[in-house]
């Protein structure tokens, strides 16, 4: 079963307790919004605003065991974006050259996995394009994989 939790702020509450012993948390990042403010306050960054949801999440103490996968979806809007709209601008620590995709995404995947105290805890990540059905399909099925994975490893049939 899958649901989705996306929503402003204020939802959150809402859900947050609701998913106590979940198998596997699916986060999605938009790469493309690390130059966009929130809707509901226009002087926050959306990247910023995300990176410390997932924090927030991935330290939740009922998703302490739940595997972590996270998609960096929007990888053909960073690649358009970045040749014009530099990523040094909102995130001045980011040193890479401008105009470089590569670095751009390494970079922002590097946000994300530095969220993660527990190094012993690995979040599995994949640049997605939500358009592209082949990308997806990929995706998908390598996310089966591991989520298939990891419950013969907590049963111990593997």
């Amino acid at each position: 079963r899958m649901v989705d939790v996306g929503g402003q702020r204020s939802e959150r509450r809402k859900w947050i307790h609701c998913f106590e012993s979940v198998t596997s948390i699916i986060f999605l990042v938009a790469l493309s919004e690390y130059d966009q403010v929130l809707a509901e306050c226009d002087n926050e960054n959306r990247m910023e605003e995300s990176k410390a949801l997932f924090k927030t999440i991935i330290t939740y103490p009922w998703f302490l065991n739940s595997s972590v996968i996270l998609f960096l979806n929007k990888k053909d809007l960073l690649e358009e974006k970045i040749m014009y709209s530099h990523l040094i601008s909102y995130f001045p620590e980011y040193t890479g050259p401008k105009q470089d995709v590569k670095a751009a995404r390494d970079f922002i995947l590097k946000l994300y996995q530095d969220q993660n105290p527990d190094k012993e805890k690995v979040i599995y990540s994949h640049f997605t394009c939500a358009t592209d059905t082949e990308n997806i399909r990929f995706v998908f099925a390598a996310v089966k994989d591991t989520i298939l994975q990891l419950n013969l490893r907590e049963f111990n049939l593997v």
